[in-house]
């Protein structure tokens, strides 16, 4: 996958699209996925131009590294999914489901939320 730069997340990023902010610092945005698949459904992207998590964690500086996994811990803390448990679940490529190509995040949590894999 290549990266798009006019994908939702890269708008969102420019300010021409909206979002619900959970956290925002120099490296990260995090906000509430608009169709969440648990109670809380949280997106953590980076705000450089990263198709995956293989071109992330390849690519980005370990500043952008650091920021991306603190924000995500600040997170599962002020939503008090360490006491209950979550996910964390980040699809790349065709096979892996990815929808939009730009790396993220989604933090999921507030329920039991079954198996990982369906079984078809």
């Amino acid at each position: 996958m290549v990266y798009d730069s006019g994908n939702i997340f890269a708008k969102i990023l420019r300010g021409e699209l909206s979002s619900s902010k959970v956290l925002e610092n120099e490296y990260v945005l995090a906000f509430n996925d608009v169709f969440p698949k648990a109670p809380v459904h949280i997106l953590v992207i980076p705000k450089g131009a990263y198709v995956d998590g293989g071109d992330f964690f390849k690519s980005a500086t370990d500043i952008e590294v650091v920021a991306f996994t603190r924000a995500i811990a600040t997170i599962v803390e002020s939503h008090g999914l360490e006491k209950t448990g979550y996910r964390l679940i980040s699809n790349a490529g065709v096979n892996g489901g990815q929808e939009v190509p730009h790396f993220h995040m989604h933090i999921l949590g507030g329920k039991a939320l079954g198996p990982m894999v369906s079984a078809h």
